[in-house]
């Protein structure tokens, strides 16, 4: 049966079980709800007479069908012989012994009432232990129990006593009543029980399909869906998992499962690959490749298909039952999506760092293409005028073009070395060497540097003379100043101060620059520190239009400072300003010096 089903399906049926207490009414409420216009059934190989007896499926369905057309065709040819029907206990042998002694116990409870009630109440505690019977124990002891409480009733409880022989005629017919309604209840309760399993595996599969939805849902990454899936279908089938996913040249490799060391067997990995290359299930208890130790499913996305499952249960004939397969296939399908949503999500986001990176380089081309063209622009109008006028220019005027090219130059180096900068500390290239040194001298330094942008500004120091050395990297910290000076300079009206200030608090040395500027707006102080961020001037005089600046100044400076293990930050300077401020942590034990050569 579960080879026609499935080859059934596979030339494009659509095959449901289907349960109740009758095959007919079943089968003509399945086919109303599908509208179904014709049925075709087998022909009833059965005796005649267990026909008229149990009734016959074939008659119930042409009588109750109205308006659907019912066709009875043979099966097997002819002349081809009935494989004769061959009984297959359902129960224990443990539940048959339970029946004896059950009918025993009603005989003894009746025997106590037998002074006091007549015979038909008695038939009654026989047929309360039937349905007891029938209910625990299953069809076949109860039938027992029918057959013996029968004989029971009549050989101790009718004359002539301790034999089966029957002085009263009236009393065949209350065995056979007896024996009827016995067997009634104990098929109706058969039936009855039947259908409570049913429902109660219906409900574990039910059960099981929601917890791995809901599980796949809630988890991220593709190895976590691969193992959660993995795990309920174990645990379901009772089987060895596993799910090959295939590489860059198409070929399944062994990715997750518990039966990962089958799937290294050639054998094993040539059917997954058939399964995975045709998109069709093969291997155990299938037309194709049938002597596979494990039943491969592929799991076939809306874009093709994404790998395949192996399923090896421990009873080989579990997976006989087309609704098994059926279930292993939906178990199947929720994989499959599990894993195209994975890779869709890497997709998304490949696809958002690709669009964050083209974003940034689009930011970058346009401000670098900016703010050079601006240095190259006056130094090409300062040297095309030095060239054309020649000795024509006064003095003066030419020392003022050159000055232009120079300072136009220094500044367009800052710029190119900011972008270097830039790229280096995104790219892990920085190092940081750390050396025992005076805070003074590094600030001393980078005021040397901008000696010539500082003439027309006042710049007060205040670094105490007891300050401890710092572990630094003297470079770096004075490309820091230099950038936070030049901010400065670009922000704050022509003439104002300049303030640079260092101070020990508690484990680590707190250096601020601070400015007489209109200081910063609230967003900017968490922001200001961010690559190609700009303070818009929007008139303000002190926060000039003109300046120029790529934004980079400040993302390096926190680069710097953050690789070594400080901490820097922005915030408004009391009566105006803005101050920029940067902690250097004092790491280990300053090196001893000699006192005499300080004398």
């Amino acid at each position: 049966m579960a080879r026609t089903l499935r080859l059934a399906e596979k030339l494009g049926a659509q095959t449901v079980t289907l349960s109740g207490p009758r095959v007919s009414e079943e089968a003509l409420r399945y086919a109303r709800q599908r509208n179904v216009t014709q049925i075709v059934v087998g022909k009833p190989a059965r005796p005649r007479w267990r026909e008229r007896l149990f009734g016959s499926v074939v008659d119930d369905l042409v009588r109750e069908s109205g308006a659907i057309d019912v066709y009875v065709i043979s099966g097997d040819p002819a002349d081809a012989p009935i494989a004769p029907a061959r009984f297959q206990p359902t129960s224990k042998g443990a539940n048959y012994a339970k029946a004896v002694a059950l009918v025993v116990l009603c005989t003894l409870v009746a025997d106590l009432m037998h002074p006091a009630l007549e015979l038909a109440n008695l038939v009654m505690v026989y047929l309360l232990g039937v349905t007891g019977v029938a209910f625990r124990y299953g069809r076949g002891p109860s039938i027992l129990a029918s057959v013996l409480s029968v004989a029971a009733f009549d050989f101790f409880f009718v004359q002539p006593y301790l034999t089966f022989a029957v002085s009263d005629v009236q009393y065949i017919l209350t065995f056979l009543v007896m024996l009827v309604v016995a067997l009634t209840i104990s098929t109706l309760a058969g039936q009855i029980r039947a259908q409570a399993d049913l429902a109660r595996q219906r409900e574990r599969r039910t059960a099981a399909l929601y917890a791995m939805t809901r599980e796949l849902a809630s988890t991220r990454g593709l190895e976590n869906l691969l193992r959660a899936a993995a795990g309920h279908i174990s645990a379901v089938f009772e089987s060895q998992t596993m799910i090959l996913l295939p590489d860059s040249a198409g070929t399944l490799q062994p990715y997750l499962g518990m039966g990962l060391a089958l799937a290294h067997d050639q054998r094993e990995r040539g059917t997954a690959q058939w399964v995975y290359d045709h998109g069709q299930m093969a291997g155990m208890h299938t037309e194709t490749l049938p002597s596979a130790a494990a039943i491969y499913l592929p799991l076939v996305a809306t874009r093709g298909p994404v790998g395949v499952l192996g399923v090896r249960p421990a009873d080989e004939r579990r997976l006989l039952d087309p609704e098994q397969v059926h279930l292993l296939e939906t178990f199947a399908n929720q994989t499959t999506v599990a894993i195209e949503r994975a890779h869709l999500a890497e997709e998304a986001q490949a696809a958002t760092v690709q669009v964050e990176t083209e974003r940034l380089r689009n930011a970058l081309l346009s401000s670098v293409s900016h703010d050079l063209r601006t240095p190259l622009a006056s130094i090409s109008g300062a040297a095309t005028t030095l060239v054309d006028a020649g000795d024509g220019l006064d003095v003066g005027i030419r020392r003022e073009l050159a000055q232009t090219i120079a300072d136009e130059g220094e500044r367009l180096n800052r710029l190119l070395t900011n972008l270097l900068e830039m790229t280096r500390l995104e790219a892990g290239a920085v190092q940081v060497r750390k050396e025992w040194q005076p805070l003074e001298e590094v600030v001393g330094s980078a005021l040397a540097h901008l000696d010539r942008a500082l003439h027309e500004r006042q710049v007060s120091v205040d670094v105490p003379a007891d300050l401890a050395l710092v572990p630094l990297d003297s470079v770096l910290i004075e490309q820091v100043l230099v950038n936070l000076l030049d901010n400065a300079l670009k922000y704050t009206p022509p003439g104002s101060s300049l303030a640079i200030a260092a101070a020990q608090e508690d484990t680590s040395v707190v250096v601020r620059v601070a400015d007489r500027g209109s200081g910063l707006p609230e967003e900017a102080l968490t922001n200001v520190f961010d690559k190609f961020y700009r303070i818009r001037s929007d008139g303000d005089p002190a926060r000039p239009a003109g300046a120029s600046s790529v934004g980079l100044g400040l993302a390096i400076c926190r680069g710097i400072v953050e690789a070594h293990g400080g901490r820097i930050w922005a915030e408004n300077r009391p009566g105006g300003g803005a101050i920029f401020a940067f902690t250097l942590p004092l790491e280990g034990e300053p090196p001893a010096l000699d006192t005499a050569l300080l004398d």
